[in-house]
Order: structure tokens, then sequence, then C-alpha cells
């Protein structure tokens, strides 16, 4: 993982700011009380120029999660793709990570966040591979976390809520910690559930799988994208619950995720995984980067053009 490089503009409550210049107060409600909602979104250099992909699918998450929170967007999906697109053209990046955010704002102080402004606000940076240049290729090691991951009837882990990633960081920082990459939680009943930013998928006698929604999970744009890969390719794939034991016997294993793509696991606990090649997840990384790029007829209409 690097640095955010500062580029030119960010987009503040319908405003394309300097970058130094995008800031909110101190009393703002969302940085107290973990009251925001956000989106992970991915623009990619094509033949044709730089494309969004799946923007359609990350607003409409990102607009499930403001209902879930009671959460009134002050926007329309059809503006926030406008400014995704506008955002990519001024900032001249045709490789970017864009981080749609909204919050409860400088109001009233207090845990009711209905009593504060609500504002949106959408940032973009270069961000390569985030667990390592190498990692798509050599794979990465991890640890089952200590920490379990929060359970629906904690806070609504279909929610991309700010406030869940304080889960997510605890495990990060006990892998980073005892020398992992990353880390993988388990559910409240001790069945795999993600990674602390990205789902989780196993490979055993052919077969692909990933928990299911059920298991507490985010369900993710990329896992939805590689469940279809899996179909159309012909990979036989079931949604199914299973152990951390199945990780350790499993042929291969890996995340997905907007930020990590398809990224191989090649350790679990000190346990390597499988032989040490990864030809079911390697397939699939191909399929995905053709799609990101627009190489694959398949899949185009998964891209946004920003250009």
């Amino acid at each position: 993982m690097v640095g955010i490089k500062p580029l030119s503009k960010i987009w503040l409550d319908g405003r394309f700011l300097d970058w130094e210049k995008a800031q909110i107060h101190i009393l703002t409600h969302g940085l107290h009380y973990g009251y925001a909602i956000f989106e992970g979104i991915r623009s990619h250099g094509t033949a044709q120029g730089p494309a969004i992909f799946r923007l359609k699918e990350h607003l409409t998450r990102f607009e499930n999660s403001a209902k879930i929170y009671r959460m009134a967007l002050p926007y329309s999906h059809a503006q926030l793709t406008e400014v995704a697109k506008e955002l990519v053209r001024v900032n001249g990046v045709t490789d970017s990570y864009l981080r749609p955010l909204a919050f409860s704002g400088y109001g009233e102080m207090g845990l009711d966040p209905t009593r504060s402004p609500i504002s949106v606000a959408m940032a973009l940076w270069e961000w390569g591979a985030y667990l390592g240049e190498q990692s798509a290729q050599q794979g990465v090691r991890v640890t089952v976390s200590n920490w379990t991951r929060i359970d629906s009837r904690a806070l609504p882990p279909q929610a991309k809520c700010a406030a869940n990633y304080a889960n997510s960081a605890l495990a990060k920082m006990q892998a980073s910690a005892a020398g992992y990459d990353e880390a993988i939680l388990l559910n409240a009943s001790g069945m795999v559930a993600e990674g602390p930013g990205e789902n989780v998928f196993r490979v055993k006698d052919g077969v692909l799988s990933t928990p299911p929604a059920s298991s507490g999970i985010l369900r993710g744009i990329t896992r939805d994208s590689v469940i279809r890969f899996a179909r159309d390719e012909g990979i036989p794939f079931q949604r199914t619950d299973f152990t951390r034991e199945e990780l350790f016997t499993a042929d291969e294993v890996f995340f997905s995720g907007t930020a990590v793509g398809l990224t191989p696991i090649r350790e679990v606990d000190g346990r390597p995984i499988g032989s040490g090649n990864y030809p079911v997840t390697h397939r699939l990384q191909k399929v995905y980067d053709d799609a990101i790029h627009g190489r694959d007829p398949r899949y185009r209409a998964w891209l946004t053009p920003a250009g």
C-alpha cells in the first residue's frame, strides 16, 4: 500500500473543490459517531478511454446503504453518475479509485443523526494493488482473526457503513502486527465470513464456492462479477458456508474486491494452500482483467465511459 497522491479536484456538496480546500468542521457528526456510508469504485483504461467498472451497481449499493441507515441522500443516482464521470475527467487520471461518501455533517452533537444535515462527497486517487504489486501472482499470507465479523443483530453487514470498518481495522491491525498480509474473519457461528475489506472464495475438487449473504458478509460487487464469470466459463459454483479447516484443505483460496481485484491466498495460519498453483484463480483473474479494460464484449455493459 502507498500513500494518497493529491490530485486536482474533490467533489463536495455539489461543488468541485481544490484538493486541499475540501474540508469539514471538527464537530461533523459522522466523524464522532461513524454515521457515514461509502463505496469503493475503480476506473480503468480501455481502448475507448477511461471507463468506470460497474458504476451503476456501486451507486445502487450506496443508495441501499443510505436506506438501511435512514439517510436521505440529497442527490439522485443520475446526478452521482455524472459526478463520477466528471471527477475522472477533471483529474485527468485513467486508472483510479473513486470514493463516494455520505455522512451526517455539522449540526447537532448527540447520537441522533437526524438532527444534522447529510453531506455527500466524492474523491478520487491513484491506488495500485492493495495487497502489494506481487500479490496477484504470488498470493498472500493470511491469518484467521480473533475478532468476529459483525453480526446482523448488532450492525447491518449489508450496509457499507464507516462504523462497520472499525471491526475490519481491528482484524487488519492484528494480522499486520503478527506479520501477515491480511486477515479472514469468522462469523458468530464460527463459519468463514470475509476479509476486512474483501470477500473470500474457495476452490475444492474443481468446485468454486463462497459464503452466502446470510453468513454476515457484504455482497461485494467484485464477488458478484466472479460468480458471473464462473457461470460464463462453465466453472461449477455454489454459495455455501465453510469452516476454517476447509480453508486449510482447499485447493485454492482467493480474495475478491474492488481494492484487491482477485488475489490468491497462498497460506492460512502457516498452512500452505493446495499445491501453490492457482489455475482457477488465474483463469478468473484473466477474465476480470479483460472485463475491466473493455477487452471482453460480454461485459462491456458494465463499463461507464468517463472520457
